[in-house]
């Protein structure tokens, strides 16, 4: 265990951020039921600041909307949790930086807020990166409390990063 996440995490994040560095791609994230936990995570990696660029933490609509241009008709078209709404952060995270390679996360952590449509466990994610197409994926990690939610979406969130920038 490192001072705040568990040793496997902080390993992944540091193969990631050496992976990203090979390649000079600079990362930027979007966050909003992880309230900045990935970014967190990424600079537990001594040296991050050399791959990741700034991250945005977007817990309300109104920041979504301030800080990465997610139109507010989006939102309440399909709910900030949707692909939809992940989408548009990961790519206003990539034109609000200077990155090449943006992630989101938008989650309901729990242990309120679940519907049974859209139910505690529900994290929608994407990645957007410079001349790709954004790809997106939806998961439904199960009621596995508030910090367990939010840790199984840093590791998606890591894996998908790994994935888009392979």
């Amino acid at each position: 265990m490192s001072a705040l996440f568990p040793l496997d995490l902080v390993d992944d994040a540091k193969a990631l951020l050496e992976h990203l560095q090979r390649r000079s791609t600079v990362l930027a994230t979007a966050e909003s039921c992880t309230g900045g936990l990935l970014a967190g995570l990424l600079t537990e990696v001594p040296g991050a600041s050399i791959t990741l660029e700034r991250g945005f933490v977007t817990y309300s609509n109104a920041a979504k909307t301030e800080m990465l241009g997610v139109g507010a008709a989006l939102i309440d078209r399909h709910g900030a949790v949707s692909r939809e709404v992940a989408c548009a952060m990961a790519e206003g995270a990539l034109t609000h930086s200077h990155a090449s390679v943006a992630v989101s996360i938008t989650g309901i952590a729990g242990p309120d807020g679940g519907t049974t449509k859209k139910p505690v466990g529900l994290v929608c994610l994407a990645v957007a990166s410079t001349g790709n197409l954004t790809i997106d994926r939806e998961c439904r990690f199960g009621n596995l409390g508030r910090t367990g939610i939010r840790l199984a979406s840093i590791r998606e969130a890591l894996s998908m990063v790994r994935t888009a920038t392979a």
